[in-house]
């Protein structure tokens, strides 16, 4: 309809220019006979010619000015929203919404765009400003509490287990700042495509095993029992990346599994994919916790950090990051009190 639309218009304005040449021609043509008539002037050829041709000129220029006086105003009326919601974007200030009005017709796309824009804008704003809350907040919490007890270690009065307790508790939470910074660099890093990407093949049954074992002494310590299920597998990747992933999802695990419980890790080829499952008998997420878990810095409800420690709320979705660039797909199925499992799903070879 649209397209309609604008060859009609077209054809339109084809038109009006004919026209207005027709008119001004003729009315120089007659016009000139009926002056020469009437002052009785005697003109050669060349000379009628010339009179017709400023004529000519002249009219078009009147019928043009006409036109032009009787249309003054709504170019302005027409631009002016849409310069002034620039301007106001440019400023800062998001919420505008032009009027997809008749006005703009075949125009409507740039006033849908300028529309989206804008909300698009103001959804990033929004998350600017929250990334920002949040990142205050997780580097201001593990700050009061090294700045806490590094002034109790003061007291000279400290039995020696307290002051053991208060510098553990600071390594752990300078440990925490220091995790909270790598895991923001490495994001960063992903998201602007500046980590250098060179898949390589190797053996995937092979990592997942040195995985398990470098978190061997978290697992022992919770008498955590670990079965292993680990087909032969070559994937092409980036090995250091991928270990990023399956560290996060062990830690998870471990962290969130009480004392004595079970972890299975299995790795199986389908048809199309690479399949890697960490199931835990843990304490399981809750149905609406489980659509946000992936969202930068949120944390499931603070039970689960009572005796476990607090988190960042940036390993998961450094871990969906980093699936999503090898393209593949991570999925978490859960129930409160019934573990969890989370599969990791990648390409046999570079797409």
């Amino acid at each position: 309809m649209s397209r309609l639309w604008t060859a009609l218009k077209v054809i339109a304005n084809f038109a009006g220019v004919l026209t207005v040449l027709f008119l001004s021609w003729n009315g120089s043509y007659f016009g000139s006979r009926l002056l020469v008539q009437h002052f009785g002037w005697s003109f050669p050829d060349y000379g009628y010619h010339m009179l017709i041709m400023a004529m000519q000129v002249v009219l078009f220029i009147c019928i043009g000015g006409i036109i032009a006086f009787a249309t003054r105003g709504q170019e302005h009326r027409f631009y002016m929203p849409i310069l002034t919601a620039m301007q106001q974007i440019s400023k800062g200030n998001f919420k505008i919404e032009l009027e997809n009005s008749k006005q703009y017709r075949q125009f409507g796309g740039i006033v849908e765009g300028i529309n989206e824009m804008a909300s698009e804008l103001s959804r990033m704003e929004t998350m600017r400003q929250d990334f920002i809350s949040n990142v205050s907040h997780e580097i201001q919490s593990p700050l009061t509490s090294i700045r806490g007890f590094a002034a109790a270690l003061q007291d000279n009065s400290l039995s020696p287990e307290s002051r053991k307790h208060y510098l553990d508790i600071i390594e752990a939470e300078s440990r925490r700042l220091s995790g909270l910074s790598d895991n923001l660099l490495k994001l960063s890093a992903l998201e602007a495509e500046s980590f250098p990407f060179e898949r390589k093949p190797y053996r995937l049954d092979k990592q997942l095993r040195e995985m398990i074992l470098a978190s061997e002494p978290q697992w022992l310590g919770k008498e955590i029992e670990v079965e292993a299920e680990l087909a032969e597998t070559t994937v092409v990747a980036v090995k250091d990346l991928l270990s990023q992933v399956w560290t996060n999802l062990l830690h998870n695990s471990i962290k969130f599994t009480p004392q004595g419980g079970v972890i299975t890790v299995s790795l199986r080829m389908t048809e199309e994919w690479i399949e890697v499952e960490v199931k835990d008998s843990g304490i399981g997420i809750a149905e609406e916790d489980l659509k946000r878990i992936f969202e930068r810095f949120y944390k499931v409800d603070k039970s689960r950090s009572v005796t476990s420690g607090a988190g960042s709320g940036l390993g998961l979705p450094l871990v969906k990051k980093i699936v999503e660039l090898h393209e593949g797909s991570i999925q978490v199925t859960s129930r409160p009190g019934e573990g969890t499992a989370t599969t990791v799903r990648l390409p046999p070879r570079v797409r």
